[in-house]
């Protein structure tokens, strides 16, 4: 009995991911910036049921992760299925797109360190930093200690995230851009600083840096996460990764996430 990641989408153009007790069946679903129909496709597509999800994280307002909530938790509401959504109150008034649903759905308030029971597993939220008005990563956890830690959307990893991401055998690590593609591609200066500042993306090589200073016995599975389509390509955070592990004879496996095909940890 472990967890299991399920990635839908990952990218700037939306956002989702599922985290499953495989021994209980029960799940959490984070973030939701896809269509309905892309959501319940890409369920379909992976033999899961929807059924199972007993509750919504929010890591932050930008609507690539935001914009299919509202359309995809009145799907399952048709369904009988209205799992709680978990948002901090800042994040929550920042967003044009969760205040209209608050009033019709059930909205509790993510803590900083308020640690919650949630479809049976322990979630340890945790702020990262980016251009949000707050922004979080997750430590989730069975029951039988089984970790997962769950980190995009920040420009550098700040200590105590790198402590909650300690000693887990799943980690999905944002690597964002590549260096080079970044600085000689088409964007705007001033959107190349804000991606390249502490309040931006990791690029490849910060998550190489991080994901060196995790390594540890428990990890088993490390996937790239919100890969930029524009400065960077699919392969580059793979193979970086893989150098990574291999410098340091470490057994981790590799995997990329996308943004219009899924991909399963487990």
């Amino acid at each position: 009995m472990a967890l299991t990641l399920h990635v839908l989408a990952s990218g700037s153009k939306g956002n989702a991911s599922i985290i499953q007790d495989s021994g209980t069946g029960r799940a959490l679903l984070i973030d939701c910036g896809i269509s309905k129909q892309a959501f319940f496709g890409c369920c379909e597509e992976l033999g899961f049921g929807p059924h199972a999800i007993e509750a919504v994280l929010i890591t932050h307002e930008h609507t690539d992760h935001t914009k299919g909530l509202g359309v995809v938790l009145r799907g399952l509401a048709r369904q009988e299925i209205r799992p709680q959504v978990y948002v901090s109150a800042r994040v929550a008034e920042a967003s044009r797109e969760l205040t209209g649903l608050r009033g019709s759905f059930d909205f509790q308030n993510l803590r900083e360190d308020a640690e919650l029971s949630l479809a049976g597993l322990k979630v340890s939220p945790f702020l990262t930093s980016h251009d949000a008005v707050q922004s979080y990563g997750f430590r989730i956890e069975d029951a039988h200690g089984d970790a997962l830690g769950y980190m995009t959307d920040t420009g550098t990893a700040l200590d105590k995230a790198r402590e909650y991401l300690e000693e887990c055998r799943i980690l999905a690590l944002e690597s964002n851009y590549d260096l080079h593609m970044l600085k000689t591609g088409p964007y705007p200066s001033f959107l190349k600083k804000r991606i390249l500042s502490d309040k931006g993306h990791l690029s490849n090589e910060q998550a190489a840096e991080v994901l060196e200073s995790l390594l540890a016995n428990k990890l088993k599975q490390v996937v790239a996460m919100h890969i930029s389509e524009n400065n960077n390509t699919y392969q580059i955070p793979r193979e970086t990764f893989e150098q990574v592990v291999a410098r340091n004879t470490h057994p981790a496996h590799t995997a990329t996430s996308y943004q219009y095909r899924t991909t399963s940890i487990y």
